[in-house]
């Protein structure tokens, strides 16, 4: 250690910790608990020597004695300056016990974590329903905020701001986890009482209707129906171009516009919409979760996961 002096007072530096290491920490404890050079060997399992060797260490990094001989001549008697420490050590030392024993048991009844997991609109509103009530009635001091993905979502992973992305397969990077939730077909809907009437949907009235699409990054015009459209060699006219599902219902009920959306999506609306199979084959849409692998071994982060799928194998 460097000499230089301490006086009363003056502040550790890194210079100073430094010179603290694990195992003198623990000499000291064994030293404030059995006042007996000997017995604190044994209890640390190295021998007399090694322990002297440690306490003059001790002495110097504390600038103390820390332990005098007893007056009887047998064990040592502490310091004003190791009784002070006494309480600040066992403190320092359960956190890193506690920090060896690995995390505590994830009580979902107890816990009061806030969750955050990324969605996008179509699979919240078929996931949501379900996620939420188990959320509520399985970890009632928790809190759940869903949350739009955003452009920086897998620094927002890495950062731990974010739990949990849902969204489509691709497009995110390879080092995250993933796991399928579901899959979903589609189907087009249109107001009840539209002038079309509720004939099967054959590909000549599909294109001939006026068409509503939602297109997330706004003010698009075409899509995947267009994609399959054109490979047959067809198209159709999008007349209303949206940002949010939620808008979809309100304006197929009040117009004569028709979409095509994900099946599940669709099925909550059954009641004011008539529904039918688009005349066109369209790949299933795809959802999948996704986190960041420093959450895999984290026990709230699998019950959490876990109430997902549950959520989704349930829709």
């Amino acid at each position: 250690m460097a000499d230089v002096e301490r006086g009363p007072g003056r502040s550790a530096d890194d210079a100073d910790l430094a010179e603290i290491d694990l195992g003198l920490l623990l000499a000291l404890e064994a030293l404030l608990r059995e006042r007996n050079v000997t017995r604190a060997a044994l209890r640390l399992n190295i021998g007399q020597p090694a322990l002297s060797a440690r306490l003059n260490r001790l002495r110097q990094v504390f600038d103390d004695p820390l332990f005098v001989p007893a007056a009887a001549g047998r064990g040592v008697v502490p310091t004003p300056r190791a009784l002070e420490l006494q309480a600040e050590l066992a403190e320092v030392l359960g956190r890193l016990r506690r920090m060896v024993e690995g995390p505590a048991a994830f009580d979902p009844a107890r816990d009061q974590r806030t969750f955050v997991v990324a969605i996008h609109e179509n699979p919240a509103v078929t996931l949501a329903p379900g996620f939420v009530a188990q959320l509520t009635a399985m970890a009632p001091r928790t809190r759940l905020a869903l949350v739009h993905p955003t452009p920086d979502i897998v620094d927002r992973l890495e950062r731990g701001e974010i739990d949990i992305l849902v969204t489509g397969p691709g497009g995110t990077s390879s080092e995250l986890m993933q796991r399928p939730l579901f899959e979903d077909s589609f189907l087009t809907a249109q107001r009840k009482g539209h002038p079309r009437g509720t004939d099967a949907l054959d590909l000549d009235a599909f294109c001939a209707c006026d068409h509503l699409l939602i297109s997330a990054d706004g003010g698009g015009f075409a899509g995947l129906v267009d994609d399959a459209l054109s490979a047959l060699g067809r198209s159709r006219r999008v007349a209303v171009s949206i940002q949010t599902y939620a808008l979809a219902p309100v304006i197929l009920a009040h117009s004569d516009c028709i979409c095509t959306l994900p099946r599940r999506f669709l099925m909550r609306f059954a009641h004011e919409l008539d529904l039918a199979p688009p005349p066109l084959e369209l790949p299933p849409a795809r959802i999948v979760a996704l986190w960041h692998p420093r959450n895999q071994e984290d026990a709230g982060h699998a019950w959490l996961r876990d109430r997902l799928y549950q959520a989704a194998a349930a829709t």
